[in-house]
């Protein structure tokens, strides 16, 4: 099965679709992207519309898109949102990562954004 996610304003993904392989199989036995992009504006009568194809195992594009996932146009990549105003895009995994290391030891934390820290949970 083939995933593809529909961008919305802002490159933010709306929803994702699944189609069958053969939708996007071409007559030389290849996997086009452009076929399942041309199946989806088809299939909703919407010729305008911004589709990416997405891969369950994070072949490629980085990260399998979901609702509310950032296409990044130069870099080709699905980029989850940001779960904390003050955390960091790690730009070799592109997952977001606070800005101080949780502690580690066997102690449950959680982290507060306000004091940009983790808190030890009561």
């Amino acid at each position: 099965m083939a995933h593809f996610a529909k961008l919305g304003p802002g490159n933010i993904v709306e929803r994702v679709e699944v189609i069958a392989n053969e939708i996007i199989t071409d007559n030389n036995q290849q996997e086009q992207e452009n076929l399942g992009v041309e199946f989806l504006r088809n299939l909703y009568n919407d010729p305008q519309a911004e589709w990416k194809q997405t891969s369950y195992h994070g072949n490629f594009r980085q990260h399998f898109a979901s609702p509310g996932f950032f296409y990044d146009v130069a870099l080709d990549k699905f980029i989850p949102p940001k779960p904390f105003s003050t955390w960091i895009l790690n730009t070799n995994s592109y997952i977001w990562e606070a800005p101080v290391s949780k502690p580690n030891d066997d102690k449950k934390y959680y982290w507060d954004n306000n004091a940009v820290a983790w808190k030890e949970k009561a």
